[in-house]
């Protein structure tokens, strides 16, 4: 079970180290959260703060609103002190160090568990959303497209028979185009699977069509090849009548979309833009402050 709060020394957890400025804005010591998120060096921690500024500007956050420098003083032996560097922290701030942290201690696995049960994980850009919305219902769609294969063996469909099975599926959809003929119209490459140039719409549809094809076949206990093919044929008008009734656009229709690899590319590469509302995008300068720090 994760933790509701991250000790440090004793019994003193990260809100328990949490400090008001002069803005009314929180802020974090990052001397005091240095030894809680398990580092015993400064210059080590000093590298994952470096690292957590250029993680938020490439999220599109100012660093100056959430990393602040300012000395601290320490005790030395000779019972003199002495003024050592140190950063006020937005929540921002500690959850990117969290996340830029060394993950192989477990102090930084749980702050990243912390962080995520506060919510202030932020959300990706629209775009980026969106492509992940469409690589997850991909992925789908080629779960459904095993089990569905499964359900038509079952059923009695040969395996010499799959290509014309789960391309009378396409026909019902697609208005007795097949998997060849919809890529054709389409432009689409033959070397590429039809699926990887569906976009999130048109991959729901077929989604759709494979779910209900395969509980039909299961629950009507076809035993037949042939009634195996027509059942999905059939399945495959259904849906189709479904998407006209309530006007939207025929499946064939649909211009062709960016190729899925490309897409997963895109979601590799790109750093997620985070955007931060009200109070946590101002950080330490606090809803009151100035545009400085």
């Amino acid at each position: 079970m994760v933790k509701k709060s991250l000790p440090v020394r004793g019994n003193v957890s990260f809100e328990e180290l949490k400090k008001v400025n002069e803005h009314g804005a929180e802020f974090w010591s990052a001397r005091e959260l240095q030894p809680l998120l398990g580092y015993s060096q400064w210059r080590r921690f000093d590298d994952a703060i470096k690292r957590a500024m250029i993680s938020c500007r490439q999220s599109g956050n100012n660093p100056d609103y959430h990393f602040a420098g300012a000395g601290k003083m320490v005790e030395l032996g000779s019972q003199s002190n002495r003024e050592v560097e140190d950063y006020h922290l937005s929540r921002f701030a500690c959850y990117l160090i969290a996340q830029n942290g060394d993950p192989r201690k477990p102090e930084i696995a749980e702050a990243q568990k912390y962080f995520a049960i506060q919510a202030r994980r932020q959300e990706m850009s629209d775009a980026l959303a969106a492509d992940q919305e469409r690589l997850e219902i991909r992925k789908q769609t080629s779960e459904e497209f095993k089990a569905l294969s499964g359900a038509a063996r079952e059923a009695g469909v040969q395996d010499r028979m799959f290509g014309v099975f789960h391309d009378a599926g396409y026909k019902g959809l697609y208005g007795g185009l097949g998997n060849e003929a919809i890529k054709q119209r389409k432009g689409i490459p033959k070397k590429d699977n039809l699926m990887d140039r569906m976009d999130t719409t048109e991959l729901a549809a077929n989604q759709f069509r494979m779910t209900q094809a395969r509980d039909k076949l299961v629950r009507d206990r076809v035993s037949d090849q042939q009634a195996a093919i027509r059942t999905h044929a059939s399945v495959g008008k259904e849906v189709r009548e479904a998407i006209k009734r309530i006007g939207g656009t025929m499946p064939e229709q649909i211009p062709p979309a960016e190729h899925i690899n490309e897409v997963e590319k895109r979601i590799k590469s790109t750093p997620p833009v985070l955007e931060l509302d009200g109070k946590d995008a101002k950080g330490l300068v606090g809803e009151e402050g100035e545009n400085g720090i």
